[in-house]
Parts: structure tokens; C-alpha cells; sequence
């Protein structure tokens, strides 16, 4: 039987392919925890999310195809991206998508690609919710893909991530590059972000999240390197951890 088979282009795994209306990719390790999260989050019916299809005869994972604009792999992002609507769509969908899965408790057999051991009073975050896993459409956001980064992480630090991803609060070199060039305008854009998830603590207490949140990623970044993962080979080789570091050492200069 003829299949057709799309190319789906970008991120550091190499993209996926979209046959038959079904997005397959290469699986891992973590596929089958990813697939449960995935299912519970059917399950509850949240809607800004793939769902899990299990893995085709080539040993590819299957999700279900979320139609719309993505940001592709060219530069400077489309518009949108740096939008207030997209600010407050993401906002609005992390703190739906953290309600939907403050009660899942993976299995402890559950493998992760990223985070830390899960317990109690943590979650299965996306980990990487970051415009260039966004799908949008006229309505605004539709949800994001590539889960495969998913693993427990707090909902503090889960929040912090998602912030310095949409604001944006990346090196200003990087966010120039993506098409952000008004950085006068963070503090505001952070409050606008911080208002509509409802957040109960101060820019101070989110500032210093995201610094715990970015020296986590530094760690993870090296560590995953050196043991061989490709992936994270070809960040490091893209300089990611020099702009970490430079976005990093710029969070002071955001409070006040």
C-alpha cells in the first residue's frame, strides 16, 4: 500500500514525519511514559495536546497530527509568536494543562528523558513548551508537540520555564535573532504572562525560578552531552549553553 509521507522539519531530534495524516517519529525510551501521559490527558479531555497512537510496525512513535501554523525553521519567527494574544493563550494553556495533570501519578516504572525522580507534589511537565513547538491558528493557540522532552519537574519551576520561553527572556542576541527585538518591553510582557496563569507570588519569586530553572538546563545540557546523547550534542555544538549562561546572568537586571 502507497503511503504519503511529509516531511516535518525542525528541532534537534531531526523532525518527524507526518504519513497519513498521523505524525510518526523516532521512539525512545521514555515513548511508552509519554503515551500514558498522554492518554490521561484524553482521558480528562484536554484538548491542547496530541494523543498517543502507540508505535508503527518500524518501531516509530504515533501521535495524532494537531493542524495549524508552527514556526518552522526559518528566521525570524512570524509575528504571532511575540504577540500579547499568544502570551496570554500560553499562559491560559499551562495553567489549564497544570490542572489536568495535577492528579496523574505515573507508574515508578515510568522512564523520563528529562527531570527528576517524581514524587508527590510534582507533575509531568511539557519541558518544552517554547514557541517552536506551538501550533497556532486564527482562533490562537491550538497546543504544542514534541513531548518527548516530558518528565516531573515542580509547577513552580514548570511555570518559570514556560515564562523565559514566551516573554521572552533568552539572550537578547537569540531573541533578536527569532524576531524580539524590544526588551524594554519584558517586564511588562512578564507581568501581562505572570497575571493571566494566576500566579500568587512576586516577579522576584519567579525571577529567581527561572535562574534555578536555567542552572538545571545547564546541568542537564552538559551531563546528557557527555554521556553520548546526540541530541544534546548538537545543542552544545550550537552554542544553546553559552546563551543560556548569557540569559542567565541577565535575570537581575529584570527586577526593578
Amino acid at each position: 500500500m502507497f503511503h504519503m509521507d511529509e516531511r516535518l522539519e525542525g528541532g534537534f531530534d531531526g523532525g518527524a514525519s507526518l504519513v497519513d495524516g498521523v505524525v510518526r517519529r523516532t521512539a525512545g525510551p521514555w515513548t511508552a511514559s509519554v503515551h500514558a501521559l498522554l492518554a490521561h490527558l484524553a482521558e480528562v479531555g484536554f484538548e491542547g495536546a496530541p494523543r498517543g497512537l502507540g508505535v508503527d510496525s518500524d518501531g516509530r512513535e504515533m501521535v495524532s497530527f494537531l493542524p495549524g501554523s508552527t514556526v518552522g525553521t526559518s528566521l525570524p519567527w512570524p509575528a504571532w509568536t511575540h504577540s500579547d494574544e499568544a502570551l496570554v493563550d500560553v499562559a491560559g494553556w499551562l495553567r489549564r494543562y497544570h490542572a489536568a495533570v495535577a492528579d496523574f501519578a505515573p507508574a515508578a516504572s515510568s522512564n523520563w528523558r528529562e527531570g527528576e525522580r517524581w514524587r508527590p507534589g510534582m507533575i509531568i511537565a511539557h519541558n518544552d513548551a517554547a514557541p517552536y513547538n506551538a501550533v497556532w491558528s486564527s482562533a490562537g493557540l491550538v497546543g504544542f508537540v514534541d513531548w518527548d522532552m516530558a518528565g516531573p519537574v515542580t509547577v513552580e519551576l514548570d511555570v518559570a520555564w514556560v515564562a523565559f520561553s514566551w516573554v521572552p527572556l533568552h539572550a537578547p542576541h537569540v531573541v533578536a535573532a527569532e524576531g524580539f527585538t524590544n526588551l524594554e518591553d519584558r517586564p511588562r510582557r512578564l507581568s501581562v504572562f505572570l497575571r493571566e496563569y494566576n500566579w500568587q507570588g512576586t516577579t522576584a519569586d519567579i525571577l529567581a525560578l527561572i535562574a534555578t530553572r536555567l542552572t538545571h538546563q545547564l546541568d542537564l545540557m552538559t551531563r546528557t552531552a557527555a554521556s553520548g546523547d546526540p541530541t544534546y550534542q548538537r545543542m552544545l555544538a550550537a552554542n544553546r549553553h553559552n546563551d543560556l549562561t548569557i540569559a542567565l546572568n541577565a535575570l537581575h537586571t529584570l527586577d526593578g
